[in-house]
């Protein structure tokens, strides 16, 4: 999901310079551009039309060993204008909100549009399904921060970073960012609306060396709220302890043994299954969950939902990017899949209904099965792998095999025995769903998928 939201600056001077990041337009002139783009496709012979328009702006500052190594200031603004002329679609995009660009913009979709095949399925999504209702979900907190303030920020992070041990020797960098957008949405069935929100940020990653062993590891807190981040202080000294953990890894002998995703992990990894129900996918025939509506792909301990209220949450939206008004819906249920992810168009295809995705899921909460953390299940484990790191892309998304190169830590007697790399995890994703046994209490709720550590009951590692 795009931040979204409005952020305004006082001016600050660096080095001389003069920088502001206040917006240039008000909410008031940005939903008239918006407008004016509707009426104009009215009027240049569209029979359905719809426009978005956005503004947004952020600080972004980097620190590498005690230096201000980046600073970027951003401000930018856009407006997209799709329409449909007898089935026909045409799209067309200006970040100029002049009268006359805005009138060039959608004259060219129409254009586009008059040259291209008709498709049944094309169009708005249905006018009864228009949100109504526009609940305040609490997404807007600037941060009104200083650039010297920022960096000062970024280099406290990155000095906790190195103050963690005296083999943590290099950095890849501290960041500290803050970012918002502003955007109205309109289309040809008279609905217009539009929300502002806020994104910020502070991560840092470093690198520990003992003799010839070297390791990197980070971490990072976001939250639309600045008041609600970790301190900067303690991201840095996790990314060290993080680090500092790595070192001295062993390689594993091939073998099959449960494996424990942490939270982080674990996102991704229930992340296959919402990619695999998206619409797009379905209708495509390229997601190796067709089919699955009432059938048990999880085992019976997995219950996700979508919801897209929670607030201040990043994924949160009273309504898609088609106007349709989002909604709390099961997604799994005791293993059971209940629901995909569809848009007009992909819904169309299928033969079903819009479910308010359009865009993309919103935020997926992921039942915990019990009280407990990463700790508890490891000693629930007994015996097997923690998986903190992932690399590689291979997920075959048609079929749900499952081959990734991982690192993290091996674990004996429910304790952490030493750190593990240059392994592969494998299986095929419709087994391994099925064989999961636990889900924490310690739920990452960093990005759009909360979760805590998901514990396997066996997969197949390969080693040395």
């Amino acid at each position: 999901m795009r931040p979204r939201g409005a952020l305004c600056f006082h001016p600050f001077e660096l080095d001389g310079l003069l920088f502001t990041m206040s917006f240039a337009l008000t909410s008031d002139a940005l939903r008239d551009v918006a407008l004016a783009a509707i009426e104009r496709a009215r009027h240049a012979g569209a029979t359905e039309a719809e426009a978005e328009v956005t503004q947004g702006n952020g600080l972004n500052v980097t620190v590498r060993l005690g230096e201000l190594e980046t600073l970027e200031h951003n401000v930018d603004k856009g407006l997209s204008v799709t329409v449909y002329v007898n089935g026909r679609k045409g799209n067309a995009s200006s970040g100029d909100f002049s009268r006359d660009a805005v009138q060039a913009a959608v004259d060219k979709a129409v254009t586009i549009a008059k040259y291209t095949s008709a498709d049944p399925c094309a169009g708005l999504a249905d006018a009864a399904q228009m949100a109504r209702d526009i609940p305040d979900l609490d997404l807007f907190h600037p941060w009104d921060i200083p650039t010297d303030a920022a960096i000062d920020l970024a280099k406290r992070c990155e000095d906790a970073g190195f103050a963690v041990d005296e083999r943590i020797d290099n950095s890849e960098g501290a960041s500290v960012s803050a970012s918002a957008s502003e955007f109205f949405y309109a289309n040809t069935h008279g609905f217009c609306a539009g929300y502002k929100g806020s994104a910020h940020y502070i991560g840092c990653a470093m690198v520990a060396s003992d003799g010839d062993a070297m390791e990197r590891d980070d971490w990072y807190t976001s939250h639309r709220v600045p008041g609600l981040l970790e301190a900067a202080e303690a991201v840095g000294r996790k990314a060290g302890e993080r680090a500092v953990a790595r070192l001295n890894p062993k390689k594993l002998a091939t073998q099959t043994a449960p494996v424990l995703f942490t939270p982080a992990m674990a996102g991704g990894f229930v992340g296959h299954a919402i990619s695999a129900l998206f619409g797009g996918s379905l209708y495509r025939k390229t997601s190796f969950l067709l089919d699955s509506l009432g059938k048990p792909v999880f085992a019976p301990c997995v219950s996700i939902v979508d919801d897209p209220f929670i607030a201040q949450a990043y994924a949160s939206s009273p309504f898609d990017s088609e106007g349709v008004a989002c909604q709390r819906r099961n997604i799994v249920e005791a293993g059971v899949v209940r629901g995909y992810f569809l848009s007009a168009y992909s819904a169309r295809k299928l033969g079903m209904q819009s479910t308010g995705n359009a865009g993309g899921n919103h935020n997926l909460l992921v039942a915990p099965t019990r009280e407990g953390d990463l700790s508890v299940l490891s000693r629930e484990m007994g015996r097997g792998l923690i998986v903190t790191e992932l690399m590689g892309q291979g997920v075959n998304p048609v079929t749900g095999d499952y081959s990734r190169g991982a690192a993290g830590f091996w674990v004996e007697g429910g304790e952490i025995a030493y750190p593990v790399s240059e392994i592969t995890i494998a299986g095929n994703l419709l087994e391994l769903y099925q064989r999961i046994v636990a889900i924490g209490t310690d739920v990452d709720r960093r990005g759009s998928k909360h979760v805590g550590s998901i514990l396997i009951e066996s997969m197949q590692i390969a080693g040395a």
